[in-house]
Formats: structure tokens, sequence, C-alpha cells
């Protein structure tokens, strides 16, 4: 559920509308006018904020929609399970090919991103 922060709302106008209450009218007329713009005002600017929120929110389920699709999609094609738990300089995974699995295990420290990215795509079937 979207909860919005509260945020103070100053009514300067019902507060002078209180005071003037045995006064002149169009002095609370005016006060209550003044409160009126400011309340709506304020109630237009929380329509916006909340729209911008709900914008938001859509957009972070699109996104991770779409980057659970492109994953998935990765996958069918590389055939890959990577290890995520491996420390950095090394790449760690298994390739299912077609005849067996083949453990993956290369330091991208002491080999280039070329090499890494081409044998990687080596392992791809190109048989679809």
């Amino acid at each position: 559920m979207l909860r919005l922060s509260p945020r103070p709302v100053h009514l300067p106008g019902w507060v002078g509308l209180a005071r003037g209450a045995g006064r002149g009218t169009s002095q609370s007329h005016a006060s209550f006018t003044a409160c009126h713009t400011a309340l709506r005002r304020e109630l237009e600017e929380l329509r916006a904020e909340l729209g911008r929120l709900q914008d938001d929110m859509e957009d972070d389920g699109l996104t991770a929609a779409f980057h659970s699709y492109i994953a998935q999609l990765y996958y069918k094609i590389s055939r890959i399970d990577w290890d995520y738990e491996c420390e950095h300089p090394h790449i760690k995974g298994i390739h299912h090919g077609p005849a067996i699995a083949q453990p993956i295990s290369l330091d991208s420290s002491q080999l280039s991103q070329c090499f890494v990215s081409d044998y990687l795509w080596s392992l791809v079937d190109t048989a679809w």
C-alpha cells in the first residue's frame, strides 16, 4: 500500500477566520477564500506527487519484469548457470552444452576481456 509522508499543512486562513468571527464578514470571507485557495493548491500538489509515485512504482515493476526476461533470455541462449558466490576476479559457472555439462572457471585478472568474451561466446551453440 502506498503511504505518503505526512506534511504539515499550514492554515493561517482558518486561524484568522476563527479569530475574526466577530469582526466584519468581508475580512472573514477574504480569509476563508485565501485558506480555500491554499488548500486547493496543496491538494493539487499532493495529487501530482501521488501520480509521480504511482508512475515510479509502475516503472519499477516494468523494469524488474524486463530484467527478469533478459536474464531468462540469456540463459536460454547461453545455457550457463553462473556461480555468484565466487570472488571478484574469478568467473565461474556451469555450461550445459548439448552433450555434457562443462564447468567454467576463468581468472579475469589473468585474461583479457576480449578472450573471456570470445571464450564464452564459443560455448553458445549456433545450431538453433
